[in-house]
């Protein structure tokens, strides 16, 4: 089977960072699996296969509940990497039974529909409040005047971060979040492990004062979650708790709103007919997920040997699921390639599936929907003043900015 040599697929070329779907109709020419040497990993770009290992337990986002570095062939993270570690290695996204489950349960106690529907009201003021004073303006920067401070405001709020201290999050977020890269940089894991370590502390902190005084908050929430064998979070499983919930909780939020609004300024006669009709929001932001995916990749260890298509991916394998090339599978979504803000069947897997799907996504509907109304409602004439440039990522993509102003 082919590997690396074929250069259609390269996540640091900015050409293919600018569009990756036609190398994935590549990819997906090829076969189910490609084995890719530059990043020692198994491609999956279809969208059966991908749907279905999501849910397969013979593949983990870690493989330490079962098998020790060595025993699995693979190294330790070096000893200066360990703050970032720790702090992921805790959080429900990077844990499999019985650990996830436990966590994931005491978690769901503090993040319930009750409390992401109190918010509502909240959401909706900010984001009215936010393209308010874009419009007054005249125009900006869409990704700085409202799709960053929303999500991030709406996090802080939810797990009860002072509004002093929210314009440390997103810096440290975006440090973190360097290191879900392919290969990422020494400079990279310096910035991450920094990171990790002031965020780590503050979160100390703030549980701390909660202990003491608790309030309505999130982070109370979790402090007092426990069921019936009177499991309780560790401090450490409530801080990366913390950090997940932010960073997962505003990433995707963030670079869906501005790959969205990107996306249909390219697709005019789809913007025409969202502002004709707003009752178009709900499949038009399920629609925007899938036509420019904000997380591309999602990795799993290969815990078992699997069989795909007549290959053998051992166990210690490394597999990458394209969520981005699954989503643009012609074997599932019609005309993948076009926009189109009717589709009635999306399945589209930019929230994940299985054990590890987005606890947060109906949140992050709310908050799409919220932004998204408010423009259309209050910007109607809003118009690209500049060509964004994509940021040099390939796992969580998105744009350094978008420019826009009242035409």
């Amino acid at each position: 089977m082919a590997g690396s040599k074929d250069v259609t697929f390269d996540p640091w070329d900015p050409a293919f960072l600018a569009d990756p779907y036609p190398a994935y109709a590549e990819l997906r020419a090829r076969g189910r699996v490609i084995r890719y040497e530059a990043t020692d990993q198994w491609l999956l770009p279809h969208h059966a296969d991908v749907s279905a290992l999501l849910r397969d337990r013979r593949l983990g986002r870690t493989y330490q509940h079962r098998y020790g570095h060595e025993e699995f062939g693979r190294t330790a993270p070096p000893p200066e990497h360990e703050p970032f570690h720790t702090l992921n290695d805790h959080g429900m996204l990077d844990l499999e039974p019985p650990d996830h489950t436990r966590i994931r349960r005491l978690v769901s106690k503090a993040f319930t529909p009750r409390t992401v529907e109190r918010l509502k009201p909240y959401v909706h003021d900010l984001a009215d409040e936010l393209v308010g004073k874009l419009v007054e303006a005249g125009g900006g920067d869409l990704l700085t005047d409202v799709a960053e401070p929303l999500p991030v405001a709406v996090i802080a709020e939810m797990l009860g971060i002072p509004e002093a201290d929210r314009d440390r999050l997103r810096p440290w977020s975006a440090d973190i979040c360097g290191m879900y890269e392919l290969n990422p940089s020494e400079e990279s894991a310096a910035k991450a492990v920094r990171a990790s370590v002031e965020f780590s502390e503050y979160l100390r902190e703030l549980i701390a004062a909660r202990r003491k005084e608790p309030g309505e908050d999130l982070i109370s929430g979790l402090i007092a979650a426990h069921d019936e064998d009177d499991d309780r979070l560790t401090e450490q499983e409530m801080i990366s708790t913390a950090v997940l919930l932010l960073n997962a909780g505003h990433e995707a939020t963030v670079n869906a709103t501005v790959n969205g609004w990107w996306a249909l300024l390219r697709n005019p006669d789809q913007l025409a007919a969202l502002r004709a009709d707003h009752s178009l929001v709900p499949s038009a932001i399920e629609e925007l997920m899938r036509y420019d995916t904000p997380l591309q990749l999602f990795e799993r260890w290969v815990l078992d040997d699997i069989e795909i298509d007549g290959t053998t991916i051992p166990k210690g394998s490394e597999i990458a699921m394209l969520f981005g090339s699954a989503n643009h599978d012609p074997a599932v979504f019609t005309d993948p390639g076009r926009l189109d803000l009717t589709r009635e069947d999306n399945p589209h897997i930019s929230f994940s599936a299985g054990i590890h799907y987005c606890i947060g996504a109906p949140l992050a509907r709310i908050e799409l929907s919220a932004s998204m109304t408010a423009l259309l409602r209050r910007a109607p004439t809003l118009t690209l003043a500049a060509e964004p440039k994509r940021k040099p990522n390939f796992v969580i993509r998105g744009l350094e900015g978008l420019r826009v102003e009242m035409g």
